[in-house]
C-alpha cells in the first residue's frame, strides 16, 4: 500500500534517464504570490487567501511563496493593505509549511540597489514577521550584489535560495554568452556563499525541455545542494521542462493550483500528482485536496478578479517570447502602457526594437528590474526618437544601470549609448567597477527622520524607505490622515456577479437609460467660458449654486475635457505661456522647479514614474514656471499639463 491508501502501481525508473534522485519529488506552491501576479496583476487580496490557507497546509508543499516580488508594491499602492500584515495573518493559518519570499538581492522588493543598512534590517524584519526561505536573485547575476542580504539571511538562521536567472542570445542554450560553462559557474559561486539550495530562473519560460536535462544533470554533478527549477508556461513548454527535469534529478520544482496556472503562470499542480503517483518520485500529495482547494477558489475567489483578467487572445500560449524573450508581467506592462498611450498599433515595433535595446545595454537578463529597465527605455525609443537621434528619452534607471548602480552587466554597454546616458549624470560621468551599494550612503535613519510624525513602526519605516511617494501614501490611509480613494478597497463577491451581469447584459446589446434630470433655470450668478479644444470651440456656461461664490476653485489652473491637450502655445499680457505636457501616462514622483522658480529649455522640471521607471521632463522653453498643476503622489494622464511656463516678455 502506499500513502494514498491504494494498491501501488509497479515502481518506475525512467528507462532513457539515469535514476540521479530516487527521493520523492518537492513541490513549492506559487498560488499566493506569482501565480496571481502572473494572471490578474497581483491584485489578489488577503481575505481571499484566508479560506484556502489551512488546507494548503494539509498538501505537504515543501514551502508556499507568500510575498516579495510584486505583492509589496501592489498592496500598498491599490490594494490599500499593509504587506507586512499579510505574513502575519497567514502564519496564523499556515502553521506547519514554511513561507518562502522572493528577494531582488540588494534591490530587496524595489527596483533600485537599496543601501546597506536598509537592506540589513529588511531581512531581519522579514524573518521576523515569518519568512523561512529566501529565495534571492540579481537581476544581473551579479552576486556581489548579495554580500550584505546573505549574512543577514544565515544570522537569522533561515534558508539562503541562491538563484541562476535562466536567459538566452539564441533560440537554444549555447552561443557564446549564456552557455552551460556560464550557468555552472554562477552554480558554483552559490555554492560559495553557501547557498542552502539552488534555483533555476527561468523568468520568461525559455528553458527547452533538453536543455533543462542537461542542465540539471551538469548541476547534479557538479554541486551537492537541492536543485530547484521555476519555469513559466508563457512559451507553453514548462509543463514538459519540468517532466525532463524531473528525469534528470531536480529535487524541487514550482507549481500554481490549477485556477491560478497556466498562460503566463507556472504549470498546475495536479497533473505532476498523477503523472508522478505510483513512482519512485511520488509527491505523496491528496489530489482529492487539491481538488477541494480548487472549487473554493472557482467559486468564491476568482470571480472577484475576472475583469483582471484578458480574453483578448485565444491562444494560451505565445510563442512570439521565444523570439522576443519578455517575460509575462514585463509583457502586460508593455501593452498596458501602450494602451494607455493610445499607441498599441505599435506593439510589434517595440517587439522589434527590444533585442537592440537589451543588446546596447549589455545583453541583461530581462527580469525584475532589468525587463522594466529594457521595456520602458524600448517603448521610449519606438515613440520618442527622431530620424537623425536615438535614445532621445533616456530613464534615470539606464543612467544607473550604465554608471554602474545594478551591477557588472554581461556584456559591455553600448559606448555611444554609455556615453549619452552618463553626460550630466550628476554622480559622475565615468561608470563605477565596485559593488554599488558600496557607494550608497545610509537611508534607514533619514527614512526614520522623514515620517516620524506619522508613525515609528520600524516595518512602516521601511515601507516608506522602500518606497518613498506611494509608500507615504499608503500610511497616510493606514493612519487615518487621508482617506483611501475608492478604488483601492475592496469588492464582495455579490458586487462582483453583479458587474459579470452588467458587462454580459451590455454584450447582448441591451442599452442601460439613466434617468434625464430636470434642466433647472438660468440664474443670475451663470457666467460664460470659452474653452478651446484641439482646435474645436465651446462655450460653456458656469454657475454656483446653492449660494456659494461665482469664483471657481479647481485644481489645475486650465479646462480640459476628458484627456485632450489644450492648445498651445498661447498669448498673454506677459507674453508667451508653454506647457509641459505628460509624455504618457504615469505618476508624480516629484517636481524639481516650483512656482516662482527660473528654468531653461531642457532642463529637468518634473519626474514621472511610468512602468515603475522614472523619466525627467524637461522645460520646452526658458522663463518662470507660473503654475504647477499637479503634487507627488498624482497620477496623470497622457498629455496633461504638467505645469506652464512664462516666457519672458518681447
Amino acid at each position: 500500500m502506499n500513502n494514498h491508501g491504494k494498491v501501488s502501481l509497479t515502481s518506475v525508473n525512467y528507462s532513457n534517464a539515469r535514476p540521479i534522485t530516487t527521493s520523492p519529488l518537492m513541490v513549492q506552491d506559487l498560488s499566493l504570490r506569482d501565480g496571481h501576479q502572473s494572471l490578474f496583476a497581483t491584485r489578489g487580496r488577503t481575505e481571499d487567501m484566508l479560506p484556502i490557507a489551512e488546507m494548503m497546509d494539509d498538501i505537504g508543499f515543501w514551502a508556499i511563496e507568500t510575498w516579495g516580488g510584486a505583492t509589496f508594491d501592489t498592496m500598498h499602492r491599490f490594494l490599500n493593505e499593509d504587506p507586512w500584515e499579510r505574513i502575519r495573518t497567514l502564519k496564523k493559518y499556515i502553521k506547519k509549511t514554511p513561507f518562502s519570499m522572493l528577494l531582488r538581492g540588494q534591490n530587496l522588493v524595489g527596483y533600485r540597489n537599496y543601501a546597506d543598512d536598509l537592506a540589513r534590517v529588511f531581512v531581519e524584519r522579514s524573518a521576523e514577521n515569518g519568512i523561512d526561505v529566501f529565495r534571492t536573485f540579481d537581476a544581473l547575476n551579479d552576486y556581489r550584489n548579495f554580500d550584505t542580504v546573505v549574512p543577514a539571511i544565515k544570522a537569522c538562521g533561515k534558508h539562503f535560495q541562491g538563484c541562476v536567472c535562466y536567459t538566452l542570445t539564441e533560440p537554444r542554450l549555447g552561443g557564446e554568452v549564456y552557455n552551460l560553462k556560464y550557468y555552472l559557474n554562477k552554480a558554483k559561486e552559490l555554492v560559495a556563499l553557501d547557498a542552502d539550495s539552488i534555483c533555476i530562473k527561468d523568468m520568461a519560460g525559455l528553458l527547452a525541455p533538453y536543455d533543462a536535462y542537461q542542465l540539471v544533470t551538469a548541476l547534479k554533478e557538479n554541486v551537492s545542494v537541492p536543485i530547484h527549477l521555476h519555469s513559466h508556461c508563457t512559451s507553453g513548454m514548462a509543463a514538459i521542462t519540468q517532466l525532463k527535469a524531473i528525469e534528470a534529478g531536480v529535487d524541487i520544482i514550482d507549481t500554481c493550483l490549477s485556477p491560478y496556472a497556466g498562460r503566463t503562470s507556472h504549470p498546475p499542480v495536479e497533473p505532476v500528482v498523477m503523472m508522478l503517483l505510483g513512482t519512485n518520485r511520488d509527491t505523496g500529495f491528496d489530489v482529492k485536496k487539491l481538488v477541494e482547494i480548487n472549487d473554493i477558489l472557482e467559486k468564491q475567489v476568482l470571480p472577484k478578479y475576472r475583469h483582471l483578467l484578458s480574453d483578448a487572445k485565444v491562444s494560451i500560449t505565445d510563442i512570439n517570447v521565444l523570439l522576443h524573450q519578455t517575460p509575462g508581467g514585463m509583457l502586460s506592462n508593455l501593452v498596458g502602457q501602450l494602451r494607455d498611450m493610445d499607441e498599441l498599433d505599435k506593439l510589434d515595433k517595440v517587439y522589434s526594437e527590444l533585442p537592440r535595446v537589451r543588446k546596447d545595454l549589455g545583453q541583461v537578463p530581462l527580469v525584475t528590474p532589468t525587463s522594466q529597465i529594457v521595456g520602458v527605455q524600448t517603448v521610449n525609443n519606438v515613440l520618442f526618437d527622431k530620424p537623425d537621434e536615438h535614445y532621445s528619452k533616456i530613464t534615470d534607471q539606464v543612467k544607473d544601470l550604465c554608471y554602474g548602480l545594478y551591477g557588472k552587466t554581461t556584456k559591455p554597454i553600448n559606448v555611444d549609448v554609455l556615453k549619452k546616458a552618463l553626460k550630466n549624470y550628476p554622480r559622475g560621468e565615468e561608470p563605477i567597477t565596485c559593488r554599488p551599494a558600496e557607494i550608497l550612503e545610509p537611508e534607514l535613519e533619514k527614512a526614520k527622520e522623514e515620517i516620524k510624525d506619522i508613525t515609528d513602526n520600524i516595518d512602516d519605516v521601511l515601507t516608506y524607505a522602500l518606497y518613498p511617494t506611494t509608500g507615504k501614501k499608503f500610511l497616510k490611509w493606514k493612519y487615518g490622515k487621508e482617506r483611501p480613494p475608492a478604488e483601492v478597497m475592496p469588492k464582495t463577491l455579490e458586487q462582483a456577479k453583479k458587474e459579470e451581469e452588467l458587462v454580459a447584459q451590455a454584450r447582448k446589446g441591451e442599452a442601460f437609460l439613466r434617468p434625464k434630470k430636470d434642466v433647472p433655470p438660468k440664474g443670475p450668478g451663470l457666467k460664460t467660458f470659452n474653452v478651446f479644444v484641439d482646435g474645436e470651440y465651446f462655450e460653456v456656461g458656469v454657475e454656483p449654486v446653492r449660494g456659494k461664490s461665482a469664483a471657481l476653485s479647481t485644481k489645475r489652473s486650465y479646462i480640459q475635457d476628458s484627456g485632450a491637450k489644450l492648445n498651445a502655445p498661447r498669448k498673454t499680457q506677459a507674453g508667451i505661456t508653454s506647457q509641459i505636457l505628460a509624455p504618457m501616462p504615469g505618476m508624480i514622483i516629484r517636481y524639481e522647479k516650483n512656482v516662482g522658480d527660473k528654468v531653461t529649455s531642457g532642463e529637468n522640471v518634473v519626474i514621472l514614474e511610468a512602468m515603475k521607471m522614472e523619466n525627467a521632463i524637461q522645460a520646452t522653453a526658458d522663463g518662470t514656471i507660473s503654475s504647477v498643476n499637479f503634487t507627488s503622489g498624482d497620477s496623470v494622464k497622457k498629455d496633461d499639463v504638467l505645469c506652464i511656463i512664462e516666457n519672458e516678455k518681447h
